[in-house]
């Protein structure tokens, strides 16, 4: 089975949030609320996503992160690259950055390429925004979600 981890699951799930208000600076508690994931997994992946050039970090008192570019031009496999490294089914492929043993003598050398290049193909086919829920938010906007979160709460 070829499987992206977790990590690249919930990615692209903090970046749908994030892109919900694209020019909102948000923190990792904020989307932490608004997910369901937890705060140091979401500090991570935009920690991450940040370094991917895919979200811009602010410092300060209001600080937090927000998106690089809008949502529509953000294909899925610069996330995934972002967050898992280069796109590679196996150890051969170009632009994998892992070696094989038997790479000079194994008669499929190169022979994986074609299908690495069409999964790749198919992650850069597909934007972030055609990821993005059409109303992920029953109550409005996600700042009114973590608004009713923090009420709930404090409760």
């Amino acid at each position: 089975m070829i499987k992206l981890s977790k990590m690249t699951d919930y990615g692209v799930v903090v970046m749908t949030q994030i892109a919900q208000e694209p020019d909102r600076v948000v923190t990792g508690p904020d989307v932490a609320l608004t997910t369901g994931l937890t705060v140091p997994t979401v500090a991570k992946l935009m920690r991450m996503l940040a370094r991917g050039g895919l979200l811009l970090s602010h410092r300060g008192a209001h600080g937090g992160y927000s998106m690089a570019r809008p949502a529509s031009e953000i294909r899925i496999s610069e996330i995934v690259a972002a967050l898992e490294g280069p796109i590679a089914l196996t150890s051969c492929v170009d632009g994998s950055d892992l070696s094989c043993v038997v790479e000079d003598s194994c008669p499929m050398r190169g022979g994986w390429n074609k299908i690495n290049g069409a999964i790749r193909q198919a992650l850069d086919d597909v934007r972030l925004s055609e990821m993005m829920p059409p109303m992920p938010y029953p109550h409005g906007t996600a700042k009114g979600a973590v608004r009713k979160a923090r009420a709930a709460a404090a409760l």
